[in-house]
């Protein structure tokens, strides 16, 4: 599922006109990259969701024959989810197996198959991508890398389980999940899937998959727009 609901309002003036899934890098839209970044690994099956500019999207991918993968639209025109809400919503489409979830403005080399490959080794509900990199945001994790802290260096806010955090990594908006994990969500609305996380991390396994030295730039903001460019052609 690729999560291409969102404002993108730090890409303004681009997404006072257009979603920020159509953002080109080197002329090529976000949503087309990632698109192609999931094809690489083997997937053809995939769920958009949409809501900012949703026309838009749909057109994008109905002159490009959907790139020649089935696509499944999650239509949250009438209201934002938000990544857990708008997961919910999808779930329907994505109950058969596990499945990999990103944001459309991450653009990341990590090697999705060796993160897949771990997922299917481990007794994960989920796997997250994280990296040791500055970020105001930092998840904890064990020795294990299971998950079992959170902070907000800005704000001072912090979530902790009665583990010990050996190490700190920034979550790089890239997961593998189990689709059990519907059964455990038990969040309404609009809400953020990093709180169903830090709720589930103290009975259910919930791991880390650390890709330091791997670049993954967040093209929703701006400053990275140019890194982007010269990384990705």
């Amino acid at each position: 599922m690729i999560l291409a609901a969102g404002l993108g309002t730090r890409l303004k003036p681009f997404t006072k006109m257009h979603p920020k899934a159509l953002f080109p890098v080197n002329g090529i839209t976000l949503l087309e990259r990632n698109i192609n970044y999931l094809k690489k690994v083997g997937i053809h099956d995939i769920v958009i969701n949409v809501h900012h500019f949703a026309a838009q999207i749909l057109d994008f991918l109905k002159r490009h024959d959907n790139f020649n993968v089935n696509i499944i639209i999650s239509d949250e025109r009438e209201v934002l989810l938000e990544t857990g809400g708008g997961l919910l919503k999808a779930a329907p489409y994505l109950d058969d197996d596990a499945f990999v979830l990103l944001n459309v403005d991450i653009l990341t080399h990590l090697n999705l198959k060796e993160m897949i490959a771990q997922h299917y080794k481990s007794d994960a509900l989920a796997t997250l991508a994280v990296s040791k990199r500055l970020s105001t945001r930092q998840l904890g994790f064990t020795n294990g890398w299971q998950l079992c802290a959170w902070k907000n260096l800005k704000t001072g806010e912090s979530v902790t389980a009665q583990k010990q955090a050996l190490h700190e990594r920034a979550f790089s908006g890239i997961h593998i999940i189990e689709p059990t994990i519907f059964d455990q969500i038990t969040e309404t609305g609009k809400f953020s899937i990093i709180n169903t996380y830090l709720r589930l991390m103290h009975k259910h396994s919930i791991k880390g998959f650390d890709h330091t030295g791997t670049p993954v730039l967040d093209v929703g903001k701006p400053e990275n727009i140019l890194a982007a460019e010269s990384l990705f052609k």
